[in-house]
């Protein structure tokens, strides 16, 4: 039995002085930083919990501070029943040389032929026709015109079928959508590294935040996420009506933006982008009046001395007039929005306007605007206006 205790106590002064091994020291709890906590907070812990106010606790109290919550909630917002999209026609673009008419014809057969010409379409820079049937031959693309039943050479063409957003409250945050494709990035400058998340054309994004960085404002679109403020096509929310609003329905258009926002009863109800007129054709800002609106409407018109410039675009669907010649309508030959396109009226998607048309009556408000007033608002500047 001696023997071994004596083996058990010299294994043990071996393992304390063989070379390669380390005994542990004692800790000085004199020196040691305090024990702070008995563990990370979870978010929404009360603050008298014993936990280390740290990660996503502390992201939300420093997001609870700016009047936002977290998790991030979403848009109070629904899209609009996708029948608003359904057009009352198809419509074709007069592709053939623009410095030339095009003949119609009062039949197919003699419009392959390219004989006995009943009729024309003058020349011009944009032509758009509607048609109720089509044929295709040798190659080419023939539509009937809907009224006088003749038969043009045309190329069908689909309809974008962007839609903004209908709401059931205001939103707490402003919102926009993305104008571009575009990376965001950690922080607003162009040195901060991108977060990897890819956005693309119009993409709806809420805004937390505004700075400015390289010379450039930039917006926060998310924790840590910010973007160039150029690509956001940004709605300005304001539920009070402008003066001179008289029936708390008013309709906003933003031409800086390129947004237009619905509000009722000092609610938003509807938001979207459009395309306003560009330079020097710009839609006049003011406060107007819808005066007339029409199922389908012809525009016709041109500007230049020359006439280089004239468009007719067939059965417009959805057009209210509210200032001269410029109304809000429907813009079956746009691909995008969010830019100044027109010459003077509001172009629309034709879902966002077929909602705008069973909205609005005849008297409501249009109140236009630019937040940036870089818009020429004296009225001597404008003429009539025109798509």
């Amino acid at each position: 039995m001696r023997l071994f205790r004596i083996i058990i106590f010299t294994s043990i002064i071996s393992t304390l002085v063989l070379p390669g091994r380390q005994a542990v020291a004692k800790p000085n709890l004199e020196t040691q930083e305090p024990f702070r906590g008995s563990s990370i907070c979870t978010p929404g812990s009360d603050p008298i919990d014993d936990c280390v106010l740290n990660g996503p606790a502390k992201v939300q109290l420093d997001w609870q501070e700016k009047g936002l919550s977290y998790p991030l909630l979403g848009l109070p917002a629904y899209t609009p029943d996708p029948s608003y999209n359904e057009l009352p026609y198809r419509y074709a673009a007069i592709l053939a040389d623009p410095k030339r008419e095009v003949r119609l014809f009062p039949s197919l057969d003699d419009a392959v032929a390219a004989e006995n010409q009943s009729g024309s379409i003058p020349a011009g820079a944009l032509r758009w026709v509607a048609f109720t049937a089509q044929a295709d031959v040798n190659g080419g693309h023939y539509v009937q015109l809907p009224d006088s039943f003749e038969w043009v050479r045309a190329s069908p063409a689909e309809v974008v079928n962007f839609q903004g957003l209908a709401f059931y409250r205001t939103p707490d945050l402003e919102f926009g959508w993305l104008g571009d494709h575009t990376n965001s990035r950690t922080a607003p400058s162009l040195e901060s590294p991108s977060t990897g998340t890819r956005y693309y054309r119009n993409s709806v994004v809420q805004i937390f935040g505004t700075d400015r960085g390289n010379e450039e404002d930039w917006i926060q679109i998310g924790i840590n996420e910010w973007v160039e403020s150029r690509f956001i096509k940004r709605v300005r929310i304001n539920t009070n009506p402008p003066e001179g609003v008289t029936n708390n329905r008013w309709i906003e258009v933003n031409l800086y933006d390129q947004t237009l926002a619905v509000y009722d009863n000092r609610q938003l109800v509807y938001a979207t982008m459009i395309a306003s007129g560009l330079d020097p054709f710009f839609t006049k800002p003011g406060l107007f009046q819808i005066q007339k609106k029409l199922d389908t409407e012809k525009m016709t018109g041109a500007f230049e001395s020359d006439r280089s410039d004239y468009y007719q675009l067939e059965k417009v669907p959805w057009t209210m007039y509210f200032d001269g010649a410029r109304a809000l309508h429907a813009a079956y030959w746009r691909t995008m929005f969010g830019f100044p396109q027109s010459h003077g009226c509001v172009n629309l998607a034709p879902g966002d306007a077929h909602f705008l048309y069973d909205w609005a009556n005849v008297g409501d408000w249009v109140y236009v605007w630019d937040p940036s007033g870089l818009t020429p608002t004296d009225p001597a500047k404008y003429g009539e206006g025109g798509a």
